[in-house]
């Protein structure tokens, strides 16, 4: 531990954002894993709603600095081929 008193308020405030850091990407992560698995299980409207959710929280991750931009492009890319796939097989 710092001995300054504001290296001491500075490491706890490493450890909030670290800690907000995480639980936004676990978040992201199981938002992608719900929208494979809907389209897997050919549910057209469930996976409608977690495209959309998956969409959002990509790019609040890119807006809070947690992701670049080019990979929630190229993530929302990714998954919007694999939901038209699945418009295009039902």
């Amino acid at each position: 531990m710092p001995n300054i008193k504001s290296q001491k308020k500075r490491a706890l405030t490493n450890v909030k954002k670290a800690a907000a850091i995480t639980s936004e990407k676990s978040a992201l992560k199981t938002a992608m894993k719900s929208v494979i698995k809907l389209i897997s299980a050919q549910d057209k409207e469930g996976a409608i709603n977690a495209l959309n959710t998956l969409n959002s929280k990509l790019d609040k991750a890119v807006t809070s600095g947690i992701y670049h931009k080019n990979y929630a492009a190229r993530q929302k890319a990714r998954f919007a081929k694999a939901f038209n796939a699945l418009e295009k097989s039902v």
